[in-house]
């Protein structure tokens, strides 16, 4: 999403792109196992689903300090997200940890490299984080009626601004695959309905999961029945060229 505010874009499936309006800042702090959701939670993150349980690859990105996206880390020094969150400056993550205020690893991007027709961008880190990687699948991994995951920590209901309503601790819900489309950028996407949730604005440039791999790269939704998510199987070889996995 882009770090301002919700803006259409020229996509195929015409749908907005997921953007909001930062807020909150990232800050180090020591890891802490995060909780399932909290007691007495009124809203439900994702617009629906629920809260994930294990996702040691997930990233919480801030732009200057302030909430803006999701990511996913594919290597020790490699976050990959969406093209259209990393135009703010002063990128930072939040790696490891379901709750997005602490816990996990911090770390810095100290470059970027944006795919020249998609929505995809590549981040490299100031350091080399341990842990699990996200795996990337390759093409055929995915298919059409495929109940598939999706991540993020974002907006959790349609609240006019959807900084006002991120979720803390990192959601997930199940789409239905429905076919190929178009991301923000024009490249090529997969996209989904809604099964028990649907992404909203700060899911962008989160993780589609299909058997455990990911498939997709949070780039559009309508907020309430599709989302498109940029196919990183058919950018694989980019993805290699530039993070070598």
């Amino acid at each position: 999403m882009r770090t301002a505010r919700l803006i259409p874009v020229l996509a195929a499936t015409a749908l907005p792109v997921l953007g909001l309006a930062p807020t909150a800042a990232a800050q180090a702090a020591p890891a802490a196992s995060a909780p399932a959701a909290p007691a007495g939670t009124a809203v439900q993150p994702i617009i629906g689903g629920g809260y994930a349980n294990n996702a040691a690859w997930a990233a919480r990105l801030f732009s200057n300090g302030r909430q803006t996206c999701s990511a996913s880390i594919i290597a020790p020094t490699w976050i990959l997200t969406a093209k259209h969150c990393v135009g703010g400056g002063g990128l930072s993550f939040r790696i490891g940890s379901l709750d997005q205020t602490t816990g996990g690893t911090v770390a810095n991007g100290v470059g970027v490299y944006n795919h020249t027709s998609a929505d995809l961008s590549l981040v490299k880190l100031d350091r080399s984080v341990p842990g699990t990687y996200a795996r990337l699948g390759q093409p055929g991994s995915v298919s059409v009626n495929q109940t598939v995951q999706v991540y993020g920590w974002g907006a959790t209901s349609q609240c006019g601004s959807e900084a006002t309503c991120q979720s803390r601790y990192l959601k997930v819900a199940d789409v239905i695959v429905t076919g190929a489309c178009r991301d923000a950028y024009n490249g090529s996407a997969i996209c989904a309905r809604r099964g028990n949730g649907i992404t909203a604005g700060g899911d962008s440039g989160g993780p589609m999961m299909a058997g455990g791999v990911q498939v997709g790269v949070a780039s559009t939704s309508d907020r309430q029945t599709t989302t498109a998510y940029t196919n990183a199987t058919a950018y694989r070889a980019w993805i290699q060229s530039v993070a070598g996995v």
